[in-house]
């Protein structure tokens, strides 16, 4: 018995085979091959290449896995969340998707606040408006290309339009509906209130399903495309960041992760729908039936780091040498020669504006306390402490909801350096863990398949019996005292921007 995830990235679908043992057996991505801004602060992607990519992807796993498509007891699924998918009545897609980074609806958020109150839309789904959700690319359409939304038959997001070729049904798990700003996310229920005052029809969207519940199964176009085994259960899945916390095992209240990849992540499990009324984190549904879960996120995490690497990274006269090493093992190299604190530089990361806690598109990042004594590690130093004081923010936030926080298990590439895992630790001053296997979304959504295949009687009893911790990292009691006053000088920079900026 062997269970499939496929994980629909934004630049590429990734399909990821394990066995009953949470052994991963083969994994296989497929580019997608078209990204567009036809404006500054836009991006859209056509849904047919997704559904292309995962065709390629599915195909290719199968074959290095070497088992059969009759094998495969279960298909989940994770995806990039809060793209809007717009279908006619022939479900042909009508434009090419707004996705989770177009920033093009701010005046559709503004117009939010105005018609429901800021505080009463977070009461009703637990979120204040933001340009990144699905909602506010609903009505930038309705308004600004009115004839194609009048074709606009069905509604849907990334992963699940491509779920929908595959099996032919119409669904959504609670967690990605929490991110279009139309569901009752405490009631995991879509919010008749919402719907109504902004005029768009229940029966645009795609029926409500938990996570781990059987939805469909693949039909024989699905099959066909895929190479998979028609009749094979699909369950619902989750957006990539719940799936990807449950691969990481944050199942339970107190586990937490902290996932830099090109954003950051801070995903703490709750037992309830737990709000910040000022709408910091985001509030929504796990992907486990009665869990919720709040996420704060840093736009520019691991992108700090890459904007650096593109822009002034050239090898520095000790280490061009070593050529052909990753250059991020180099900048780790360098920065290690760095004291914990860079000696009073420190860099805010706000190069694509911030969320978490600022709610601030126009936010913008800076390098200070320069002086000349100052050298490309501590450079590289501050940046790595730069971003993981913005996730701190999220442990902030944390402590006044009174969230606990009992382990913190870090994901992405700020998993994989040790230097980063060290000052992740004595940034939080906490002690961090690391998964054996980190495979992110896609394991995720194949730990949801086979507990909709019956392999696990429920997320967590899958989460204790597969998911491992590799290595514990502890926090330097000194380095942590210095990060944690370096910390307090942080939390001054943004307001100082606010200033000149």
């Amino acid at each position: 018995m062997a269970f499939l995830g496929i994980d629909v990235g934004t630049g590429g679908t990734r399909a990821l085979v394990i066995d009953a043992q949470g052994t991963v057996v083969a994994s296989a991505s497929a580019e997608h091959q078209h990204f567009a801004s036809p404006k500054p602060g836009w991006a859209e992607q056509d849904p047919r290449d997704w559904w292309q990519a995962c065709g390629a992807a599915v195909r290719k796993a199968l074959e290095t896995s070497g088992i059969r498509a009759e094998e495969i007891a279960c298909v989940g699924f994770s995806g990039q969340m809060h793209g809007a998918v717009l279908l006619d009545a022939s479900d042909e897609v009508v434009r090419p998707a707004l996705i989770w980074c177009d920033q093009r609806s701010e005046a559709q958020s503004v117009e939010l606040e105005k018609l429901f109150g800021r505080d009463a839309l977070i009461r009703l789904t637990c979120n204040p408006p933001l340009t990144n959700f699905t909602l506010t690319k609903f009505l930038w359409v309705r308004e600004n290309e009115p004839q194609a939304w009048a074709r606009v038959a069905h509604v849907m997001l990334p992963k699940d339009y491509v779920r929908f070729r595959l099996t032919g049904e119409r669904a959504i798990d609670m967690a990605d509906a929490s991110g279009t700003l139309l569901l009752d996310v405490a009631h995991r229920r879509w919010s008749k209130e919402v719907l109504a005052k902004t005029g768009i029809k229940e029966s645009l969207l795609p029926a409500l399903f938990e996570s781990p519940e059987v939805c469909g199964k693949i039909s024989a176009a699905g099959a066909e495309a895929t190479g998979l085994h028609a009749g094979t259960p699909v369950v619902a899945g989750a957006g990539d960041q719940a799936a990807g916390a449950v691969g990481m095992g944050i199942a339970r209240v107190g586990a937490v992760s902290a996932t830099i990849g090109t954003s950051g992540v801070v995903f703490a499990s709750t037992d309830r729908p737990a709000m910040d009324p000022a709408g910091r984190l985001h509030t929504f549904c796990h992907a486990i039936p009665g869990r919720w879960h709040v996420m704060g996120v840093t736009q520019a995490a691991g992108l700090s780091l890459r904007w650096y690497r593109d822009n002034f990274g050239a090898a520095s006269p000790g280490v061009q040498k070593k050529d052909g090493r990753d250059p991020y093992d180099v900048f780790a190299e360098e920065a290690a020669a760095a004291p914990a604190g860079s000696e009073g530089a420190l860099w805010a990361p706000y190069l694509m504006g911030e969320r978490t806690p600022h709610l601030d598109p126009n936010a913008r990042a800076a390098l200070v306390g320069l002086t000349a004594s100052h050298t490309r590690a501590h450079v590289i130093r501050a940046i790595l402490e730069g971003v993981t004081f913005s996730l701190k923010d999220s442990f902030t936030i944390f402590e006044e909801m009174k969230i606990p926080v009992t382990s913190i298990r870090l994901g992405g590439g700020g998993a994989r350096s040790p230097l980063w895992r060290q000052i992740q630790a004595d940034v939080y001053g906490h002690e961090v863990e690391i998964v054996a296997a980190e495979e992110g979304a896609a394991y995720g959504a194949a730990i949801l398949a086979g507990t909709g295949a019956g392999a696990w009687s429920s997320v967590e009893q899958a989460c204790d019996a597969i998911v491992r911790v590799a290595k514990r990292i502890a926090p330097n009691q000194k380095d942590s005292a210095t990060m944690q006053n370096a910390y307090r000088s942080y939390r001054k920079v943004y307001p100082a921007l606010r200033q000149v900026t």
